[in-house]
């Protein structure tokens, strides 16, 4: 058995997920026989930290900022330690949703129309036509992203608040109306299509990890031929992106107009009791300790 380390917690504004993560994923390696160290980078100094434990493994269950944009990734290359889920380049592409459009319209993958803005002239007029979704370009877990809706007679004034802690640039994408649908990817297999249905209208931060905030259908009730496009969409966009391990994608269906589009690629998804990948990988065949086994034996140096 391993010397393991399980990343958790982070500064990140998802780090209430990622210890809720973290804490999972560390039981299920403590049964399967592994010595577990858990460390939290919010907590003193970390690499120190970690170099001296010199771990065989770590599996980083981080999200958001410094957890899932490379730089943590940087870090454990530095010290040589193998490590689980995407590399340093992945991981800082597919966390900038606007580069990542770039490289996945280059490969094909359907997309929604949109554009990469400072926050301030995003709030200054409204930059396309209603109803539009705003999204901090480097965050996760729908972190600050909302919609403008139909009859609203001002851009968004929440752009301009003193608080607002998501970066200063925003993505503008029109709003695909329909069902909410995610793909995991595990290696070079995508392994279902589950569809999303919040309990509100909108599948924000609360829809994703309260208890009661959506329900999961699974697999998705779709034509056979939008499940497979949206499979083959997942494993061309993980690909593309240079992703290694667990990745999720996420798309947008209009049944009425009979379009698929890709909304982002995740590349450190959720390991938490309501999550999409544990859920998705149990319905294929593979329990939760399976899935964290598959996890760690997948881990490797340099990403």
């Amino acid at each position: 058995m391993a010397l393991v380390v399980v990343l958790r917690g982070g500064i990140s504004p998802e780090r209430p997920v990622s210890l809720v993560s973290g804490a999972a994923c560390a039981a299920a390696a403590r049964r399967l026989g592994h010595e577990v160290i858990e460390i939290d980078p919010q907590d003193g100094d970390w690499i120190a930290h970690l170099a001296a434990v010199k771990p065989d493994k770590v599996l980083n269950a981080l999200h958001g900022v410094w957890g899932e944009d490379g730089r943590v990734q940087g870090v454990l290359d530095w010290l040589g330690i193998p490590y689980t889920h995407s590399g340093l380049a992945a991981s800082a592409l597919a966390m900038d949703k606007a580069k990542a459009k770039a490289v996945l319209a280059g490969l094909g993958v359907p997309l929604a129309s949109g554009c990469l803005l400072n926050r301030f002239e995003a709030a200054k007029a409204h930059p396309m036509a209603l109803p539009y979704v705003v999204k901090p370009n480097a965050q996760g877990s729908s972190v600050g992203v909302f919609i403008v809706r139909e009859g609203a007679n001002r851009p968004p004034h929440q752009l301009l608040e003193a608080d607002w802690a998501f970066g200063e640039e925003v993505l503008i994408e029109e709003f695909i109306a329909g069902k909410e649908l995610t793909v995991a990817v595990l290696g070079d297999a995508a392994l279902c299509v589950t569809e999303i249905l919040p309990s509100v209208d909108f599948y924000d931060f609360e829809a994703k990890y309260a208890e009661g905030g959506s329900r999961h259908q699974i697999p998705a009730d779709l034509p056979e031929a939008v499940s497979r496009a949206a499979c083959e969409a997942a494993l061309l966009a993980h690909q593309g992106l240079g992703c290694r391990g667990v990745t999720r994608s996420d798309f947008r269906y209009d049944p009425e107009r009979g379009r698929l589009v890709l909304l982002e690629v995740n590349t450190q998804p959720g390991m938490t009791p309501t999550s999409l990948v544990p859920e998705q990988a149990a319905y294929r065949g593979m329990g939760f300790d399976e899935l964290v086994h598959w996890m760690l034996e997948d881990a490797s140096w340099p990403r």
